[in-house]
Order: structure tokens, then C-alpha cells, then sequence
């Protein structure tokens, strides 16, 4: 009886540590594959840091085609209602006085999200391909090395556009001033290249997200979707404003301050930060 007894309770302790073990294993599984994608979504969350802190321009220098370094022609970067505004309400004309604001500090490898909206009416003078455009300005030169009159700094352009009534109109194209790029393994000169992004019409809130990989990989995203890649961004050897930033024969352009523009539409930005890479 004794025997019986003593029996017992050994497979029962046996069908416990064994479905013990299995529940262990379980949880080992589900903590190495389901959560493990929410933690770094998390954690790359909390790494993003805002460029803009809602209330002014600090940290943000404009740069204005015929103006000193540092002079905000007629009012036109802003801060209302906790959104950087470029606007034109003090503006008779445009007169070709297309604007710079670059922040502080350049960048090499990083990802830079940006929530933007076109509002309003294009000052009347303004150029047919300015409308409803902007761009976020990358890799750019430092705004103290661009002569006084120099329209646009050298870097690589993620051209933002708002769709007209009719007909098609991407965003998050790629323009390039004084800079080429190379797609597909092919250098590209041509100045603007249209991503695959669908068109954002009206005065909706869109959101893009750029990945830059020092001198080697650049990715255009609209809310969410990969609209664009290319690879190896350079300076134009040909262009009279890049030549002069040239050193020992060296076009690769890797790093350099991050800008948004002001060509004549009213834009308004409510969210800028960046996830950086660099050491």
C-alpha cells in the first residue's frame, strides 16, 4: 500500500514539471518572436527627437536670396498655434525671393519625419511650379557659404507638391540643385525625378519620412509607403555653386544641415524630428 501511495504522487509530480516545462517554453517562445517586434517599435519611438518645439524658431537660421544670413525676409518663417508656418500675408510680390530656414546642426545618417500641409493662396508673381510646392532640403551646404543672391543650396531636394483639381501630381519627388544621384546603378542629372507616391490634394496633413544613409542610400516614404530610393548622392562638378564646395576632386556628399523651403506657397509644418545615426 505504502508502494501504491508513493507512486502516486510521483506521476503527478512527473505531469507537472512537464507541462511546467512546457508552459516555460511557451512564454520563452512568445517573448523571442510576438513581442520582440513591438519593443524596438517602441524603443525607435522614444528615440525620436523633435527638431521644432512647437513654439519658436529656435535652433532654425533662414537664408533669403538677396538677404544676409540670418534675416527672415517680411515675417515669412513663423511660429503660430504651435505650427512653422512659411507665409506670405506680408508680401506684395514674390519677386524671386525664394527662402532658406536650415537647422543648426548637419546630419549624416539618420531618419527625419515631417508632417506638412499647403494652405491658402500662391502669392501672385509666384512661379506656375511653385504651387502648392516646398521641399525639405538635405545633405545641404552650410547657409554660410552660399553667396548673398544664390537661390537654392546645394544639397538633395525631397520635393513636396499638393495635387491641383485634376490630374496627377506626386509627392516626395527628388530634385536636385548643384547635386546629381544615381539610380538603378546609373548616374541621373536630370534636376526632377517624380516618386510613386499617390496625389495629396487639399489641405490635408501628409506625412514623410526620409531615411538618409550618409553618402550611400536615400529613401522616400508618404505615410508609411516606399515611394523613392536612390543611392550615392554627389556634387555636380558642373554647377557653378557646387564647384566651389569641391575638395581634391572628392563629389560624394555625405553629410550636411537639413532645410525647408519657402518658394511662394503657404506651408505650415507641425511636426519635425529626427532619429539619428551618427556616432
Amino acid at each position: 500500500m505504502n508502494t501504491s501511495m508513493d507512486a502516486k504522487p510521483n506521476v503527478t509530480s512527473n505531469l507537472f514539471i512537464r507541462r511546467t516545462c512546457g508552459l516555460v517554453a511557451c512564454v520563452i517562445c512568445c517573448l523571442l518572436l510576438a513581442p520582440q517586434g513591438r519593443a524596438e517599435d517602441a524603443a525607435a519611438s522614444d528615440e525620436w527627437v523633435p527638431l521644432f518645439n512647437g513654439k519658436d524658431l529656435d535652433g532654425w537660421t533662414p537664408k533669403f536670396a538677396g538677404y544676409d544670413l540670418g534675416e527672415n525676409y517680411k515675417n515669412t518663417f513663423r511660429v503660430e498655434d504651435g505650427v512653422l508656418k512659411v507665409a506670405y500675408d506680408e508680401y506684395e510680390k514674390m519677386d524671386g525671393r525664394f527662402g532658406h530656414l536650415f537647422y543648426k546642426q548637419p546630419y549624416s545618417n539618420y531618419r527625419l519625419r515631417v508632417e506638412y500641409r499647403f494652405v491658402g493662396d500662391q502669392v501672385s508673381d509666384g512661379p506656375g511650379w511653385a504651387f502648392r510646392n516646398n521641399g525639405i532640403m538635405l545633405h545641404c551646404q552650410d547657409p554660410a557659404t552660399m553667396d548673398k543672391d544664390q537661390d537654392f543650396p546645394v544639397s538633395i531636394e525631397v520635393q513636396l507638391l499638393g495635387g491641383k483639381e485634376e490630374g496627377e501630381r506626386p509627392t516626395a519627388n527628388v530634385c536636385t540643385p548643384g547635386t546629381n544621384i544615381v539610380i538603378d546603378g546609373k548616374l541621373v542629372t536630370q534636376h526632377c525625378i517624380n516618386s510613386t507616391s499617390k496625389t495629396c490634394r487639399g489641405d490635408q496633413w501628409v506625412t514623410v519620412e526620409v531615411e538618409v544613409l550618409g553618402g550611400e542610400t536615400i529613401r522616400h516614404f508618404v505615410n508609411g509607403e516606399l515611394v523613392f530610393e536612390y543611392a550615392s548622392p554627389q556634387l555636380d562638378p558642373n554647377d557653378k555653386d557646387a564647384k566651389k564646395l569641391i575638395k581634391d576632386g572628392n563629389l560624394a556628399l555625405e553629410r550636411g544641415h537639413i532645410a525647408l523651403q519657402a518658394e511662394s506657397h503657404p506651408t505650415e509644418f507641425r511636426k519635425i524630428e529626427i532619429m539619428s545615426f551618427d556616432p
